[in-house]
């Protein structure tokens, strides 16, 4: 493919966090990508920043939890030529150490945070949030 501009892949990460009822978090995109869709928190990896690392600090900076990253969920992977995107995305699954939910983003890049029961989930998800609840209904049917 030829292009005069150089694009490549960007790297974003995902947390799956639930609560003492099983809930998971959800917050509800108010900018592209994906804009009016429900998420999982997540975000962007800076550069020269673990994953890991950048999960953490994404979840500190939108919605005011610390949380220990328990495992990897599942990848996922949105590429749209038509508006210029290309995401890869690790899911992470995680849980809350610290601090108090808040949205540390209100009139910004969240407009409302919400706990969805894996059976009640809202109808518009993000195409990334999409791959974490297959993969968790997966495990499910699995018995893990």
């Amino acid at each position: 493919m030829k292009t005069t501009e150089t694009a490549v892949p960007r790297l974003g990460v995902g947390a799956v966090i639930r609560n003492d009822r099983g809930e998971t978090l959800m917050v509800l995109r108010n900018r592209e990508p994906e804009k009016d869709t429900w998420s999982i928190p997540g975000g962007k990896v800076d550069l020269y920043e673990t994953m890991e690392h950048g999960i953490v600090r994404e979840i500190k900076e939108e919605v005011n939890l610390d949380i220990a990253v328990t495992g990897v969920l599942c990848t996922a992977e949105t590429i749209r030529p038509e508006k210029k995107e290309h995401w890869a995305s690790v899911i992470y699954e995680a849980v809350i150490v610290g601090g108090e939910l808040r949205n540390m983003e209100e009139g910004g890049a969240i407009g409302a945070m919400k706990w969805f029961p894996l059976n009640h989930l809202p109808d518009k998800l993000a195409s990334f949030t999409v791959a974490a609840v297959e993969a968790l209904k997966r495990r499910e049917l699995a018995g893990d």
